[in-house]
């Protein structure tokens, strides 16, 4: 979280501007040969979409652009539409105020978090949410708001198009959005990108197209590109009945990127009675926050230096410091020795301290940091006392690469919350649950409950790991040293998979040969389609 004095303008006021195929294409698939619409953009910046329509001589009835920011809004003034309107107000201000209704709606709008909208914009926003019987919550950021708004002033029929980060996919905080929006839309299209339409912020993002047309169904379809270009050539026609229903359940949108038999599959599974989930068998928890990691977490060298092994522990900080399924004394023996941040800072009382000079030292150097004035560190009561300190026997890495890791910690290392701990309920075996992990039916859940980044990375958070099934069985503990042995051997995790499944999935939960490949193939398309965007 950046403070806001820290931030940039363009993070305060969200304008990352829209690119002139998208704001060309969006228009060009909501307006399809008609001539008397009345539009809204919401957000109009200096007039992407208001030059799009004029280039392209698209036909229309009326145009209502706002704008909050002065500048930008005199900007789009000079663009000398006909039959324009331009407001220089706050969109959520407009929304709760205005008795017009539109037939289109289309913008890109800012990606402002909650904390930097003023305090009047909160006031505002909250008012659309329970106008759109939604909660409101400090984690709303203001696209969502946007996206809720706009969608109370569409007419009976109408349709509405927008830049969104690719978050709306996948994020907790925009899980009511995706409910209201898969109830009040009947159509609803995703176009998302393999490359990166805004390369310079490593922001993903996606067309959100929906239209409404007063029908009792509610479809859905997602279709992926190269890059923007391609729009160009894309029959906007193709657009017109997508093939997938709506499973109001569903809690994130990146099902669709599935075809329909492999939805089908995965919920069958995720509410069968006999296939139990992570948190049947353990429970997730964040991993140690510091409030500064780079200072709380220190080579060997640095111990060294200032005389800290009486407050030092052993530590396993990154992901790039595991390189198998089991983390032994002597994985950790070998990170100390390359000088990675293998130990964790425990400090006790400062009064406790007056024997242990480097101790001293060292804190005052992070004093002149500014260490003690972070988010975390500012509301305790001695700023160097981290809190919750425990060992977790198991855990599970928080943001991964080629594939999520659970990890059985041998060695008994601290972890930052870098990674979460996992904590085992009573009767549960160590190894059986870790190795029972490793099968492309979890990592498939994973990768739908998880979000991915710009970077290919693949995040998931506690609540969102609990909820990966996993095919446990305490038989499934003799493939534990297996699985170790093929990683350090840096054998491919899908050769390793191909054997665990005939274990865990086939001979442990009756999977057919059909449904582990179909399993399989779920996995790597999804999994495939995360990493493209390393590339």
């Amino acid at each position: 979280m950046r403070l806001i004095e820290n931030a940039t303008l363009e993070k305060l006021r969200g304008g990352f501007y829209t690119p002139a195929p998208i704001a060309e294409f969006i228009l060009r698939w909501a307006i399809n040969g008609n001539k008397d619409f009345d539009i809204l953009e919401p957000s109009c910046g200096d007039g992407v979409f208001l030059k799009a329509l004029k280039q392209n001589n698209f036909q229309f009835k009326s145009i209502t652009a706002i704008e909050y920011n002065p500048d930008e809004a005199k900007k789009a003034e000079q663009i000398f539409l006909h039959d324009t309107s331009l407001i220089n107000i706050d969109f959520h201000k407009y929304c709760n105020e205005t008795s017009s209704r539109f037939d289109l709606i289309v913008g890109n709008p800012p990606y402002i978090r909650y904390q930097y909208f003023e305090s009047q914009q909160q006031i505002e926003a909250e008012k659309i949410f329970k106008r759109a019987g939604l909660k409101y919550t400090k984690l709303t950021n203001a696209w969502v708001s946007f996206i809720v708004g706009s969608s109370l002033l569409l007419r009976e029929s109408g349709k509405i198009g927008f830049v969104l980060p690719a978050e709306i996919l996948q994020v907790s905080y925009a899980k009511q959005l995706r409910e209201f929006l898969a109830h009040f839309y009947n159509k609803i299209n995703i176009i998302s990108f393999e490359k990166l339409v805004f390369p310079d912020i490593q922001q993903e993002v996606v067309l959100l197209l929906c239209e409404k047309d007063n029908s009792n169904i509610h479809m859905i379809e997602q279709l992926e590109l190269r890059d923007a270009s391609y729009l160009q050539s894309l029959d906007v026609n193709k657009l017109k009945s997508p093939t997938k229903q709506i499973d109001f359940e569903t809690n994130k949108w990146t099902y669709y990127f599935l075809e329909q038999k492999e939805i089908d599959f995965l919920e069958e599974l995720n509410h069968s009675l006999t296939l139990p989930k992570l948190n049947n068998f353990a429970e997730v928890e964040v991993g140690i926050t510091t409030g500064s990691n780079e200072f709380f977490s220190v080579p060997f060298s640095l111990i060294q230096k200032y005389e800290l092994s009486q407050f030092a522990k052993p530590l396993v900080g990154r992901s790039v410091q595991v390189n198998s399924l089991i983390f032994t004394k002597r994985d950790w023996e070998i990170n100390k020795k390359s000088e990675a941040r293998a130990y964790l800072l425990i400090f006790p009382l400062m009064e406790q301290l007056k024997e242990h000079p480097g101790a001293i030292t060292y804190l005052k150097q992070g004093e002149k940091l500014g260490i003690n004035k972070g988010y975390k560190t500012r509301i305790r009561d001695e700023w160097q006392i981290v809190p919750s300190i425990w060992v977790s026997e198991c855990l599970f890495i928080r943001r991964n690469n080629i594939y999520p890791k659970l990890i059985l910690n041998k060695a008994k290392a601290y972890t930052t919350d870098t990674m979460h701990r996992v904590k085992l309920k009573k009767g549960v075996k160590i190894e059986a649950l870790t190795a029972s992990y490793y099968n492309s039916l979890s990592f498939a859940f994973a990768e739908i409950l998880g979000r991915s980044y710009g970077g290919g990375v693949l995040e998931l958070m506690p609540s969102e790991a609990e909820k990966i099934v996993l095919p446990y069985s305490e038989l499934n503990s003799n493939l534990l040293p297996v699985i170790d042995d093929m990683l350090r051997k840096k054998i491919p995790v899908n050769k390793i998979l191909s054997h665990t499944n005939d274990v865990i999935l086939k001979q442990g939960y009756g999977f057919s040969n059909t449904d582990i490949r179909l399993a399989d193939n779920i996995w790597e398309k999804l999994s495939n389609r995360r990493l493209n965007r390393s590339k």
